[in-house]
């Protein structure tokens, strides 16, 4: 069954090709089905003011406010004039503002008394909140034929406010949904019979018209209900088809050895397990003992132990005759990875701690390159990554394809052709939002039969997301931390504000250094010349130094070789200080990670290439620079790396964000909490439900619009239950055309395999 074409309509034909293309352009919306998805984000009731104290600054918002005062100044001895409008709703003012030749029509129309919708970008000027120039449509016209059209449209009724921009105001928006409207009768009810009567859920079409035009607030209540059970309804059963579809592939069932590397590496930990690590390890034994491939997903705290957990995984599988595979976003984390399982295997003696990040003596290693130390049934451990030298590359890849090596960590040069494996039992994937679709699969298609997957993620997830976003896959939880592990003091530190805050923060890691202690200074930019490749011919360049001059926020964010510089001839002159980066030479990232993690280094000055799985515990101090400039989630996960050791741990956060702005309003969430899962969800809370998906990854439009993952968790589990008894019934919804047909739409098969893999 075709999609009804209706829909499918491109939004110029009804609307005239500009709004049709500011629409597509800044809005994301093409047809005339985009366009009555995209819902109202609230209601105003006439007669009833929008609260003005708490307006989200540097954003576009739209008001429905009652205009206090208004006055005409000069200025530039009366060559210039200036119009200031104060708004008012009882408990809060707002200030707009217009310059020039545009004062005249808002002086003669904006009188003390007049309602009006204003839509434009919060901003600040003298410590007020303002509207430089927003456009606006009067509700209460005193003329009477001006009063008209807007009496008919909104006395009486709610307004609906909808999701704009600088180029298309909500109201304008309105009036193009009023064109598309008569299309809702068209729309497919991807809903069950069963299903919609059963739950007593309002028609489709009918639900489109109370959403966008509704006389009361139970239309919008209605309304809301139906449009967000659709949405978690379609997306569970996306994923209810995927889950059903891997029940139905072979694999290799891989079972623990009695007297195998599993326990003779277990003989040797020098500390025991925490509880959680018991009880996930005994999760994904269960699975890998299995005829059909695991699909779990390991999310836990930052240094909760997961590498730990992947290894006894993965010597499970090397026991019972298979190989496994890690894959890891980066070259530094994947040679972190790889001394630090080999040493895990090693023999742990004397002061190598087990988790100690230290260059592995070759003479510690035994003759053949086996680890576990005296282990009769060791298995080689190889790395792959792209840098490595030709002579050692051919090496790692005959180990694999003769089975010579159980143990593989790499990067993305494992997905290559020429990498061949003898058998390929597990797959463990770190970061996994580092990874697309394709490069997951293009490893695991390198098994005889589909081998098992384990996917780690150091970001804690809520529960509604991983059942939105991962719900094909079983998860897994280690939210205890290992014994030792120090408290990590956080601040934010207002560089501009208070300039003489970071010269304190600069002080403090002068006294962890002379402490004993080893400091990060996290920056979000290199600064080398292929950074600024788009300046070449200094045009550009100089016209980003003048803005930033005009307006410090629009400055380049701050540079690792910039401010390692600055601080050895500056704050931290006298102390050694190195940098590390994603372009430097492999050889020089090892080298300097090497000689941080021995001590040799004080300071190192990095990229977010130290975010995951660089592990120092004599580090104690972080600095992250002009730290609003990333998220909250990264925010944590670079946090992750100090107070690892007995010491405790300081994270500095500085940054020149306004203090009434979302960027600092991060920031001091971040500082308040070391609880990564309430972190998760403010992170969720302050984004577009769109981007849990990772649009970024698919490129696909998010097909969450009225549903929020955050709050929603009773529909996504009702939804998710539906689902599952739907899919048992009819794996290939042969008898749900409807819900065939809105699954193809909404979910692509591009989407729909990126909800397989997370």
């Amino acid at each position: 069954m075709d999609r009804v074409s209706s829909f499918d309509e491109p939004l110029k034909k009804l609307l005239g090709g500009a709004t049709a293309k500011v629409m597509a352009e800044h809005l994301d919306l093409h047809t005339v089905g985009d366009l009555l998805h995209h819902y109202p984000r609230r209601y105003e009731e006439r007669g009833k003011l929008t609260a003005l104290a708490d307006l989200p600054l540097d954003e576009h918002v739209t008001v429905v406010a009652q205009v206090a005062d208004a006055r005409i100044l000069m200025f530039n001895n009366g060559r210039g004039k200036r119009l200031e409008v104060t708004l008012t709703d009882g408990s809060g003012r707002l200030q707009l503002v217009f310059f020039g030749h545009g004062v005249h029509k808002p002086h003669k129309e904006l009188l003390p008394g007049r309602q009006a919708m204003f839509a434009g970008k919060v901003s600040v000027f003298n410590r007020k909140m303002q509207l430089a120039h927003p456009t606006y449509q009067l509700l209460d016209a005193s003329d009477a034929d001006e009063a008209t059209e807007a009496v008919d449209a909104f006395a009486g009724r709610l307004l609906p406010i909808y999701p704009a921009c600088k180029q298309l105001d909500s109201w304008r928006i309105a009036k193009a949904v009023d064109a598309v409207l008569p299309s809702a009768r068209d729309a497919v009810d991807p809903l069950p019979a069963s299903l919609r009567e059963g739950r007593g859920f309002t028609p489709l079409p009918e639900a489109l018209l109370k959403v966008h035009r509704p006389q009361t607030k139970a239309d919008v209540e209605d309304a809301r209900a139906r449009l967000k059970w659709d949405e978690a309804f379609v997306l569970q059963v996306a994923l209810a088809r995927r889950r059903y579809a891997d029940t139905q592939l072979p694999a290799v069932a891989r079972r623990p050895v009695a007297d195998g590397l599993l326990d003779a590496f277990d003989a040797k930990l020098p500390f025991t397990l925490t509880e959680g690590q018991e009880k996930v390890s005994k999760e994904i034994f269960d699975d890998l003992a299995t005829e059909h491939p695991m699909h779990r997903l390991l999310q836990g705290e930052v240094g909760s132990g997961k590498t730990m957990v992947a290894l006894r995984a993965m010597l499970t599988v090397v026991d019972a005759g298979g190989q496994a595979a890690m894959l890891a976003p980066t070259e530094v984390l994947a040679q972190q990875h790889h001394r630090s399982i080999t040493e895990m295997m090693g023999e742990l003696a004397g002061n190598w701690g087990l988790w100690r990040e230290a260059p592995l003596d070759e003479g510690r290693r035994s003759g053949d390159g086996r680890a576990l130390g005296g282990s009769d049934r060791g298995t080689k451990v190889v790395l792959l990554t792209g840098s490595m030298g030709m002579a050692a590359r051919r090496q790692a890849l005959l180990d694999l394809v003769t089975g010579e090596a159980g143990i593989v960590i790499g990067t993305h040069a494992l997905i290559e052709d020429k990498v061949q494996f003898h058998d390929l039992g597990l797959v463990v994937v770190d970061e996994q939002h580092r990874f697309g679709v394709e490069q997951r699969d293009a490893l695991r298609s390198k098994g005889k039969q589909p081998p098992h997957l384990l996917v780690m993620t150091a970001t804690p997830i809520p529960r509604t997301v991983a059942m939105t976003v991962f719900g094909d896959l079983e998860t897994s939880v280690l939210d205890q931390l290992p014994a030792g592990r120090s408290p990590i003091a956080s601040h934010v530190v207002p560089a501009k504000d208070k300039p003489h805050f970071l010269s304190r923060a600069w002080e403090r890691v002068r006294e962890e250094v002379e402490n004993g202690h080893q400091a990060y200074v996290v920056c979000p930019r290199i600064g080398d010349d292929a950074d600024e490749a788009e300046g070449k011919g200094g045009k550009k360049t100089k016209a980003k130094k003048q803005a930033a001059d005009e307006d410090p926020e629009k400055r380049p964010p701050l540079a690792v070789l910039e401010i390692a510089d600055e601080l050895r001839k500056g704050a931290l002159a006298g102390l050694s200080v190195e940098v590390l980066h994603g372009r430097m030479h492999p050889d020089d990232k090892d080298d300097v990670m090497r000689r941080f993690a021995a001590g040799d280094v004080d300071v190192l000055v990095a990229t977010t290439v130290i975010e995951v799985g660089v592990n120092v515990p004599n580090a104690t101090a972080m600095v992250i620079m002009d730290a609003d400039r990333f998220g909250v989630s990264q925010l944590h996960q670079l946090r992750g790396r100090v107070g690892r050791g007995s010491a405790p741990g300081l994270c500095l956060l500085v940054s020149e964000a306004h203090e009434a702005s979302p960027a600092r309003a991060r920031l001091s969430a971040v500082a308040a909490t070391l609880d990564g899962f309430e972190l998760s969800r403010i992170d969720l809370e302050q984004r577009r439900e769109g981007d849990v998906l990772g649009q970024a990854q698919s490129g696909v439009r998010s097909s969450l619009r009225m549903l929020t993952v955050i709050d929603d968790e009773e529909v996504i589990a009702a939804a998710r239950e539906e689902a599952v008894a739907v899919v048992a019934a009819d794996p290939e919804l042969e008898h749900l055309p409807e819900l065939r047909t809105v699954l193809a739409a909404l979910l692509d098969k591009d989407r729909e395999e990126y909800l397989d893999k997370g």
